[in-house]
């Protein structure tokens, strides 16, 4: 008898139950609502690059009765009353609670991004340059650690800006313009929360900011964006010029922590020249008896990332702490028990396994693995009623566990350099792709795993569900024929064991 992945029964029971959408697309329709807390106290919480939202200055705001005021008031009277009807379409777009945009935004660019550079002429590979962005090939290629890391560093950016401009909005208690005049009507829900700053403003200074350092080729549209997403703030009626110039100081402010921390990070030298690649497989040789082969055509003479390990982490303080057991020896009974199994799994393909596989593939073309969680989390973000400082918590602390565990992940990888299924098993074929990296652990499980820690914890009724789907992925993979299936059971236990390290940090930063 075979045994099978401990995975399998829950995965059925949710297909029974119809729990997992299969659905997922990028744009998420949805109207502006009332908010399920206001968190008057969310400018004490403890920021992430900030030491506490304090730290950024603003001007103290003009009275509401000064003849300051009094013409911004007016002129945003004007603005409404010549509105268009592609800004009416743009208000209705952006709402009020605008970082679900951006976080959509930033994903529909990773999935633009998410393509393999193809090979010269001559056979050769050159690599994506950021200092030669327009290539060819072009920069950047938005694998997953690429894209994990570009929503960590906007999240964050996010959070400490929203943290920021809290501590402001009720140290300052400037009311809502609409509020101070009869002729506007708020397009949005009243939320009873300070104008100044905005905190769109932040969001959209911030994003665009960040975005743009990691997608250098759209600074155009991105700033389109930003521009759009300014004036809708305007012409929602909740504000004057002076808030969002004030966000938008917060904004660029917390922009820049986060891209002086992405500067030094370790990205620059994730991904080596074969000499240093080579060395880490013979490495690996020399202390296990094996090394992982590319089994790709063409081949890419370097795996992708291979220092990505050696990234700064967010929470865990040592990458070593986060990293796995050795896995099973080749030839072992455990190694051959596993072959046997992936055999059972290629000679019997169901539609139901097919369709695992495929739903969890996020390949090129994609958002990648935790660009799916990202686009899982907005939909619990909506009907939880989330204000945006908690939206911008929830992004940073979902992206943070996910780079982090990206980063022990990857440190496992290369410090095994365990070889994949198709390298070892003759005749072996798997149903979604090559991966050019090590087999050890599953990067679809660790992210996985890790995003549904966070999202459990900040959703403590859908618990059970996003557990559930991150087993699923796990084993999609394994379904796939990428992996063995102790890389997708350990990888688990790895994204919950890093997951950990973030969610201690939540736990202390006064949100609760």
């Amino acid at each position: 008898m075979i045994k099978k992945l401990k995975l399998i029964p829950i995965f059925l029971i949710l297909l029974a139950l119809g729990a997992c959408d299969k659905e997922l697309p990028t744009y998420l329709p949805y109207e502006s609502f009332e908010y399920s807390t206001m968190d008057a106290n969310g400018g004490t919480w403890t920021p992430v690059l900030l030491n506490a939202g304090s730290d950024i200055a603003i001007p103290a705001p003009a009275d509401v009765s000064s003849a300051a005021y009094l013409a911004e008031l007016a002129d945003v009277e004007m603005q409404i009353s010549e509105m268009t009807d592609s800004e009416r379409e743009a208000l209705a777009y952006w709402t009020d609670n605008p970082g679900i945009r951006w976080n959509e935004i930033a994903l529909e660019l990773i999935a633009k991004y998410n393509l393999i550079p193809g090979p010269n002429d001559d056979g050769s590979y050159t690599l994506p340059n950021p200092n030669n962005p327009d290539g060819p090939p072009p920069f950047p290629f938005a694998h997953p650690p690429y894209a994990v890391r570009a929503l960590a560093y906007m999240s964050v950016a996010q959070f400490d800006g929203m943290i920021s401009a809290w501590h402001h909005k009720f140290n300052y208690n400037r009311p809502a313009a609409f509020t101070q005049s009869q002729s506007i009507d708020y397009a949005y829900t009243d939320n009873n929360i300070p104008a100044y700053p905005s905190e769109g403003a932040v969001i959209a200074e911030s994003s665009r900011r960040v975005l743009t350092a990691m997608f250098p080729l759209e600074a155009e549209y991105l700033q389109e964006k930003a521009d759009e997403h300014l004036n809708s703030i305007l012409l929602s009626g909740g504000y004057v010029s002076s808030d969002i110039e004030a966000g938008q100081l917060i904004g660029e402010e917390v922009a820049t922590l986060a891209l002086n921390r992405a500067a030094q990070d370790g990205m620059s030298k994730a991904q080596t020249p074969k000499r240093v690649s080579d060395s880490i497989a013979n490495a690996a040789m020399e202390r296990f008896g094996w090394m992982w082969i590319n089994q790709e055509l063409p081949q890419r003479p370097v795996g992708l990332t291979p220092l990505y390990g050696e990234l700064e982490m967010w929470s865990v303080p040592d990458v070593e702490l986060t990293r796995v057991a050795p896995p099973p020896a080749i030839g072992s009974d455990e190694y051959l028990q596993d072959i046997e199994l992936l055999k059972y799994y290629a000679d019997n393909m169901t539609e139901e396994w097919r369709a695992i596989a495929n739903f969890w593939q996020d390949g090129l073309g994609t958002y990648t693995p935790p660009g799916h969680w990202n686009d899982i989390a907005n939909r619990y973000l909506v009907g939880y009623r989330q204000n945006p400082l908690r939206t911008a918590r929830i992004y940073a602390y979902l992206n943070m566990a996910m780079m982090d565990a990206g980063i022990s992940c990857w440190d496992s990888k290369y410090y095994y350099h365990y070889p994949r299924p198709i390298q070892q098993i003759e005749g072996f074929e798997t149903i979604a792709g090559t991966p050019n990296f090590p087999s050890y652990t599953s990067g679809h499980s660790v992210f996985s795993a890790a995003a549904a820690e966070i999202l459990a914890y900040v959703f403590p009724p859908e618990a059970t569900k996003f557990r559930a789907w991150a087993e699923e992925a796990a084993i999609s993979r394994v379904y796939g024929g990428i992996h063995w299936t102790f890389d997708a059971t350990v990888g688990t236990d790895q994204g919950i064991d890093v997951a950990n390290y973030t969610l201690a940090r939540a736990q202390s930063d006064g949100a609760n």
